[in-house]
């Protein structure tokens, strides 16, 4: 039997996904790697991209071929993949959706503390409701989880699919609809990474593709890079398939959450790419240009 390496990050969700991977996979081990965004306690300093924080380094040691197999988030994962690595299977999705751990949308009164890490989630919650305050929380799940329980603030915004992969689904107070806050491209989903033409690791994850992920998360993926994003600014996006046709809904905040744009967009699901990109034009005509002008300036 060829042994394969798994890399992954070695926070507990991280992990998980990596060990569903490894245990579907004949002869699969795991190698824990540190990646540029485990370094950073807060926001990272001015200067450092965004871009590929909690995948970069794994994409190199897959590369390097120090790992054969890399296991990411898909909404961590950039949109412009380096083309001597391929998505070898987008494995099924579990729910897209945020999560409000600590309390309701509706019970959190005027002022009260609401703690996230990203933008795209800051951006819909002052939209939604003003007199809330955002405020910056970094850190792995259990992380976040502790700061709330010490009182750092009265509820916190989480992927509900990483809560329910930590069996921490009861924490969850609150399943926010994608209308009041559009997901990140990709969330809820695994992108399971080999380098291009390694046709032996392929055969063997062929089993976990799920063809109405694989269509969902590229119509999602391709809107995320023409918009030029990755994965910490105020793009939202979420695809659903319906028989034959799907569906992209679609959102770019401005960062105090003042201007809000949406779309929704329907076409064959045969052409996912080619409805992100019409939703992304949409976007673009309507100003998603210049609100994501003031993300990127310095």
């Amino acid at each position: 039997m060829i042994r394969r390496i798994i890399g992954s990050r070695g926070s507990q969700l991280a992990l998980w996904q990596a060990r569903w991977v490894a245990a579907r996979v004949a002869g699969a081990e795991i190698a824990v790697l540190k990646t540029s965004g485990d370094s950073f306690p807060a926001a990272p300093p001015a200067g450092v991209s965004f871009k590929g924080l909690f995948t970069r380094e794994i994409e190199e040691a897959l590369l390097e071929g120090r790992v054969d197999i890399a296991v990411h988030s898909l909404k961590d994962l950039p949109a412009q993949m380096d083309p001597r690595l391929v998505l070898a299977a987008i494995p099924k999705r579990g729910d897209p959706r945020d999560a409000l751990v600590g309390g309701t949308l509706a019970a959190l009164g005027p002022g009260a503390v609401v703690g996230t890490s990203s933008l795209r989630r800051a951006c819909q919650l002052r939209r939604l409701r003003p007199d809330l305050v955002v405020e910056s929380l970094r850190g792995n799940v259990d992380t976040r989880l502790r700061k709330l329980d010490e009182g750092r603030c009265q509820a916190i915004v989480l992927a509900a699919e990483g809560l329910r992969r930590l069996s921490l689904d009861g924490r969850i107070a609150e399943l926010l609809h994608p209308e009041q806050m559009c997901p990140a491209p990709g969330q809820g989903a695994l992108a399971i990474q080999i380098r291009a033409g390694d046709k032996e690791t392929q055969s063997l994850l062929d089993p976990l593709e799920d063809a109405p992920a694989r269509a969902a998360t590229a119509a999602e993926r391709a809107l995320l890079q023409e918009l030029g994003g990755g994965c910490q600014v105020p793009i939202g996006a979420l695809a659903r398939i319906s028989g034959e046709r799907l569906r992209l809904l679609a959102v770019v905040a401005s960062p105090d959450g003042a201007e809000l744009l949406r779309v929704s967009i329907e076409g064959s699901a045969a052409e996912p790419a080619e409805i992100g990109r019409r939703a992304a034009g949409e976007l673009l005509a309507r100003g998603a240009g210049r609100i994501l002008q003031q993300v990127y300036a310095p």
